[in-house]
């Protein structure tokens, strides 16, 4: 089974790193910082690390899982973080020099509803817990620092 981390990257300004995707006759959509667990990761936490150094030039404190989908050959685990310091233009992934892989943009949305909702995060069911917790007031960032 393929197993991939993604990030809810939450900065100092309560907002929210995301990816802007542009591909060759596909809608543009977002998606979360984070990418496939290696045979050579200790960890799902330590390939999450690792992921976020390649796509972002960032470090980040994991605060907790947030949520995990499954299908029948994927896993995809989605933890809340803390970052302070990140820059795109830095980023070392090879997914950034492969040819045909479209146009990876970093931006800086609210971590509001009004902030997903002007946006077309993927996968969707992501988009549909994050909204649940902002609704709830339950991503709980600030009492876990």
């Amino acid at each position: 089974m393929i197993e991939r981390v993604r990030a809810v990257l939450v900065t100092a300004d309560d907002t929210m790193l995301v990816i802007r995707r542009t591909r060759p006759g596909i809608p543009e959509y977002w998606v979360l910082p984070g990418g496939g667990v290696e045979p050579g990761d200790e960890s799902r936490e330590a390939a999450l690390h690792r992921e976020i150094h390649e796509e972002i030039a960032g470090k980040a404190d994991i605060i907790r899982l947030l949520h995990t989908m499954e299908s029948d050959d994927e896993r995809q685990l989605f933890y809340l973080a803390r970052i302070a310091t990140w820059s795109f233009d830095d980023r070392t992934g090879p997914e950034f020099s492969a040819e045909g892989r479209g146009e990876y943009a970093l931006e800086e949305i609210p971590l509001t509803m009004e902030g997903l909702d002007g946006l077309e995060l993927k996968p969707e069911e992501i988009a549909h817990v994050l909204r649940g917790a902002i609704s709830a007031g339950s991503l709980g960032v600030e009492a876990s620092l």
